[in-house]
């Protein structure tokens, strides 16, 4: 008997368990998400916010007129003074100016704590705060005319991308391999030949998805296609999908991959946000090959989508102007949980995630 309750409990053990979404011997548990509470936490007239990221102490945002951090938790600080004690959380803000203008900051990233920040339009200016310090240090400037970096992306500590649209006939990507401190722009010769009208879009700063040493970059506009990368940037391939392009206003928003093989691109055309024909695809081999899935189903466009944590390639939640959605079965078939409306957003855990829009960054909790 008693060996029998242990071969129970073990069982029991083996068949809940859930960790990294990596991991091939996980067994997963199934999970339809129904509902999604959506709370505020900062909120400011002024902002359009279209890339986040964070760490177990700070939320890193890039926002239309500055770059900031606010403190997750609340600080305790004692006034002696008043002989008064407060909780709050802290909030930092850098506003960093170009011919006395705010620069805007769509593409971002936390690499330990430091916060690498690459502005909009020319000159592209990246900067990179350390944790210790509040004077972002500018470590890479890129006066062409057409500069226009959209999405940045880190493989570890050290090594990380950026990308931009094009200044000569292929997609601009800078490179550093030393934490940020110097970036290095690939030559045309070291990449795919772009076609014309082919650029991507600043919209979420998800233009980039990485899994371990692969790297995935989806361009949008006339031509929407993948660009392949199995070595951290040193070798490319591209390509074709079968998105809805044609138009600069069409393609690929927004991808992210699960593994090195399930991977999921969303878009559309933001000026016809309803049309939903052609705006999500789905790739099983590693992005050699794509396919269309819920055609002519809700959503439309959306600039956003993350694979759900733990949900074995099966979940994903898309975001847009249009609101919250919801699929459970690879992008088959969806359901809109909220009409709020978000350009990008960024999981925590399998339940918990941090979205940024128009005004404001909200936490999301999503419900059985």
């Amino acid at each position: 008997m008693k060996q029998l309750l242990i071969i129970v409990l073990l069982l029991a053990t083996l068949f809940s368990c859930k960790i990294d979404k990596n991991n091939e011997d996980t067994v997963y548990a199934s999970r339809t998400i129904s509902t999604v509470d959506v709370d505020v936490i900062l909120q400011d007239s002024t902002l359009s916010i279209r890339a986040i990221d964070f760490n177990d102490e700070y939320l890193f945002y890039g926002s239309s007129n500055h770059i900031g951090k606010r403190a997750l938790n609340k600080e305790l600080k004692f006034d002696l003074n008043e002989l008064k004690l407060s909780a709050g959380k802290r909030h930092f803000k850098n506003i960093l100016n170009y011919e006395d203008k705010p620069l805007a900051f769509r593409a971002i990233q936390n690499v330990n704590g430091n916060l690498l920040a690459v502005s909009v339009g020319s000159p592209a200016r990246l900067y990179k705060l350390n944790r210790k310090s509040n004077n972002p240090v500018l470590v890479y400037e890129e006066n062409h005319p057409k500069a226009f970096y959209d999405s940045m992306e880190f493989w570890n500590d050290d090594e990380g991308i950026a990308i931009g649209d094009p200044t000569d006939d292929c997609m601009s990507v800078i490179i550093t391999r030393d934490g940020g401190n110097t970036w290095t722009k690939l030559s045309c010769d070291d990449l795919p030949k772009g076609k014309e009208g082919e650029a991507a879009f600043a919209a979420s700063d998800s233009n980039i998805a990485i899994v371990g040493d692969h790297t995935w970059v989806a361009t949008g506009g006339k031509a929407s296609r993948v660009m392949y990368s199995p070595d951290k940037g040193k070798t490319w391939d591209v390509y074709d999908t079968p998105i809805v392009q044609g138009l600069e206003t069409t393609g690929m928003y927004s991808i992210d991959f699960y593994d090195e093989n399930n991977g999921f691109a969303i878009g559309g055309d933001y000026t016809k946000a309803a049309d939903s024909s052609a705006n999500k695809i789905r790739t099983q081999d590693g992005g050699k090959t794509w396919g269309l899935v819920a055609q002519n189903q809700s959503p439309g466009y959306r600039s956003c989508v993350q694979y759900v944590p733990n949900s074995n390639a099966e979940a994903l939640v898309a975001v847009g102007f249009k609101g919250v959605d919801y699929s459970s079965d690879a992008g088959e078939s969806w359901t809109h949980l909220s009409d709020e409306g978000f350009y990008t957003i960024r999981f925590l855990n399998d339940s918990v995630a941090y979205a940024a829009g128009n005004k404001r960054i909200s936490k999301l909790t999503f419900r059985e």
